[in-house]
């Protein structure tokens, strides 16, 4: 799906999720995000955008399973791309 069929929102979060500031969690959420996101309802859009805000040094740690997902982060978004990564 190119970028001029997606809304404002969706470009919004693809752009978000691939500029994270470090190269892992850019290679890991942005092609999670890119690949699924014009099949994501609202919802799931928030459940992202919700992800995003964890530091990146937590969410690297998380996906690539160096650490657990703590009970206060754990999502189904963010179990959803944590399994992406890590079967990559």
């Amino acid at each position: 799906m190119g970028a001029e069929m997606l809304d404002n929102r969706r470009r919004r979060l693809i752009f978000r999720a691939c500029h994270r500031g470090t190269y892992e969690n850019d290679l890991l959420i942005g092609d999670f995000v890119k690949a699924r996101i014009g099949g994501m309802s609202d919802a799931e859009l928030d459940e992202v955008e919700a992800v995003m805000e964890f530091p990146d040094v937590e969410l690297a740690d998380w996906l690539t399973g160096r650490k657990p997902i703590p009970a206060y982060a754990d999502s189904s978004m963010l179990r959803r791309i944590r399994d992406a990564a890590q079967n990559r």
